[in-house]
């Protein structure tokens, strides 16, 4: 197994079994634990079906790890899954969130094109049509054709994994809700982040919140 596998296990299993759970945001949803592992089959009936391959950390986390779970804000979803309120949900491509994972993710940079927001007026119904209208331009799926939901921050601010394009393998953040658009993750000086380095980075932040031992 890789060895930032093994540490992630090792550093989920010292967090889990902290006699003071440290103070992580969103791990009372998944009690850093993972979810069962996929079999390899599995994952290439997801590729076959959506005609892309999956970025090989993230492939490699799935079969070997486990499906989602324990991981940065409330967790990683599930293959194929994403938040629904206080629940989970599954999704399919042009549902009206969701994009065609094959076609290329359409971002290089800061996206941001957000149309002219209605004004609220005394006529409730016309309102909320102008309101309508502006979200199907604002949150149309081809803004996010070739990249999978992952997690969420809560808010409805998400973090996607860009599967197709130039962009994959990259994670990008989804601040749409704060009519603040899409960019890619960074950390520290790094511009682009991996699946492995950005849920390497959450461990760590994590395991530095542990007890310090006395020696």
């Amino acid at each position: 197994m890789d060895a930032s596998f093994d540490a992630i296990l090792d550093g989920l299993e010292r967090l889990r079994t902290a006699k003071r759970q440290p103070k992580v945001f969103g791990a009372e949803s998944h009690g850093f634990e993972l979810n069962p592992r996929l079999s390899e089959s599995t994952v290439e009936k997801f590729e076959a079906k959506h005609r892309i391959q999956l970025p090989e950390d993230y492939r490699s986390f799935l079969i070997n790890l486990g499906n989602g779970g324990a991981g940065p804000f409330y967790g990683v979803f599930k293959l194929g899954e994403m938040d629904d309120s206080f629940d989970f949900q599954k999704w399919k491509e042009g549902d009206g969130f969701v994009g065609v994972l094959a076609k290329p993710f359409p971002h290089a940079a800061l996206w941001n094109d957000l149309p002219a927001e209605p004004e609220e007026t005394d006529d409730e119904e016309e309102y909320e049509k102008a309101l309508d209208a502006f979200d199907a331009v604002y949150w149309i799926p081809d803004n996010v054709n070739g990249a999978i939901p992952l997690c969420h921050e809560g808010c409805a601010l998400r973090d996607w994994l860009v599967v197709a394009g130039r962009e994959a393998g990259h994670m990008w953040h989804d601040a749409r809700t704060e009519r603040a658009g899409l960019w890619p993750i960074t950390i520290g000086k790094k511009k682009r982040v991996t699946f492995l380095e950005w849920y390497m980075n959450w461990l760590k932040e994590a395991m530095a919140k542990l007890p310090k031992s006395r020696g």
